[in-house]
């Protein structure tokens, strides 16, 4: 690469893409950060939901990360018509907007053993 204009607008063009670069990663993170839920870690296993009290404030997005430890179990939370299958080994994420104030009851609704209908928690929307 002898010629020096040749070579001046290749800088240019590098440091250009370069910019572009850095500005679309940092416009992503922008946008990221006003999407971004309150994530809760939930662990499922058999005969529970660990925590099985989860409070959320009224029109606020929560994301709940599942773990299932040892079954593939099932959440279900019909007042809000949220359902999921949970599978071991991964992390199933659900997202819930509650709309309205309340306790709304959830379940596991694959049969996990003698305990399963033990195994619930609520859901308390604070207004």
């Amino acid at each position: 690469m002898n010629n020096p204009a040749r070579r001046r607008a290749l800088v240019r063009g590098g440091s250009l893409a370069a910019t572009l670069w850095v500005g679309a990663l940092l416009a992503g993170r922008l946008v990221a950060g006003e999407r971004e839920d309150r994530v809760i870690e939930i662990e499922a296993k058999r005969f529970e939901y660990t925590p099985n009290e989860i409070r959320v404030k009224r029109g606020g997005a929560v994301t709940l990360a599942f773990r299932s430890i040892d079954f593939v179990h099932g959440f279900s939370l019909p007042d809000l018509g949220v359902r999921a299958d949970l599978v071991p080994g991964r992390v199933t994420e659900v997202r819930i907007k509650a709309k309205e104030a309340g306790k709304f009851l959830f379940l596991c609704d694959n049969f996990c053993g003698d305990r399963h209908e033990e195994m619930n928690g609520m859901l308390i929307v604070e207004a």
